[in-house]
């Protein structure tokens, strides 16, 4: 008798979740159908998808949080954190690896994503001398950009910690942070901007010809020293990101330690490379890393400022053209996948670092 009741019981919530599982889809279909064949104003279309989202959110969750209270206890407090975080896990698939499965699909594919073509686009990123140009670029970022990045907001961090007006001084460092890329490369445009003639409306063209020299076109001649003047860009936004994350870390070495080190004999020198460094050197390692992966995928100042004309072309500038200009999707996608290689490595390491020191 157990048996046949445990039976009907198990069919039962079977039908259920058969059923919550059916509606969800047959709801959520209809209302994009109908969605997709009313022809609405803006805003009412606006409307009727913010109020189906909102409602439709809760009616799934609603539903399947009834379903779940159908169970025993020991199934509820098992699949109960699922029912939640199972559809933002589903969502991030969807909108993540999706995307990295058909980019790796298409990089192995001709331009118009119809023949076959193995590596060949792959090899051509190591071998054509424009993509190698491109790819010592970004070497030259990933090197320059977070060297000066790191020990500059190193720098400021110790040196605005024993200021008067520390947090003025920091504030000032930290506003360039506060502008969007594509602002900042406009604003720098007018610093190197270069005209033939004795009138110089650019910063730096301005300030040579005040002291009797030539001026100069900054991001058209220097090459491939313009890539330079690019990175210095870049480190004036970041810095800000450094000094702040290092200046949390300095205030949290024991003012104990730093007292001993000082008994000891030390002084302010040896202080910061053998107590201040080793204590805050995870800090250093997220900064120095999480300043990688950004120099990485680079792309709003370089596309602002030269459109990465001049041997100024980063990955990401040559994948935007290659995909969107000229319809090369087979290289596009591969340089895509190339860069995405560069920085997985980087990242896990970051996440490695998250664990042991107990922040994930």
């Amino acid at each position: 008798m157990n048996t046949i009741t445990g039976s009907a019981s198990q069919t039962r919530k079977a039908f259920l979740l058969a059923g919550v599982l059916l509606t969800n889809a047959a709801l959520h279909t209809l209302m994009f159908e109908l969605l997709g064949r009313m022809d609405l104003p803006h805003i009412a279309t606006l409307a009727v998808a913010l109020l189906w989202g909102s409602f439709g959110l809760y009616f799934f969750y609603a539903s399947f949080n009834w379903l779940t209270g159908q169970y025993s206890q020991r199934c509820q407090q098992r699949w109960l954190p699922y029912v939640f975080i199972g559809p933002a896990i589903l969502l991030m698939a969807w909108l993540l690896l999706f995307p990295i499965f058909r980019t790796v699909y298409l990089s192995f594919m001709d331009a118009g994503s119809i023949r076959f073509v193995g590596l060949a686009n792959y090899v051509a990123v190591f071998t054509e001398r424009s993509l190698l140009l491109t790819l010592r670029n970004n070497l030259m970022w990933v090197a320059a950009g977070t060297f000066f990045s790191v020990g500059f907001g190193l720098a400021i961090a110790i040196l605005a910690d024993r200021s008067s007006f520390e947090n003025t001084a920091k504030s000032i460092i930290f506003m360039p942070m506060a502008i969007s890329f594509v602002a900042t490369g406009i604003i720098w445009k007018f610093v190197f901007y270069y005209e033939s003639g004795d009138e110089q409306i650019g910063l730096l063209n301005a300030i040579t010809t005040l002291f009797g020299q030539e001026p100069q076109a900054w991001l058209t001649l220097l090459r491939p020293w313009n890539n330079l003047l690019l990175i210095a860009i870049m480190v004036w936004t970041q810095t800000g990101f450094a000094m702040v994350m290092f200046s949390s870390a300095i205030k949290g070495v024991p003012e104990e330690l730093l007292e001993a080190g000082r008994i000891d004999g030390a002084n302010e020198t040896k202080i910061f490379f053998h107590i201040i460094i080793p204590f805050i050197q995870s800090t250093i390692w997220t900064v120095a890393t999480t300043t990688v992966v950004f120099t990485l995928k680079i792309f709003d100042i370089v596309m602002v400022m030269t459109g990465g004309q001049y041997e100024t072309e980063v990955i990401a500038t040559q994948f935007y053209k290659q995909y969107f200009q000229f319809r090369n999707f087979g290289y596009g996608s591969a340089l895509a996948i190339v860069l995405l290689l560069m920085i997985t490595p980087i990242i896990y390491y970051n996440l490695r670092m998250f664990r042991k020191e107990g922040r994930m």
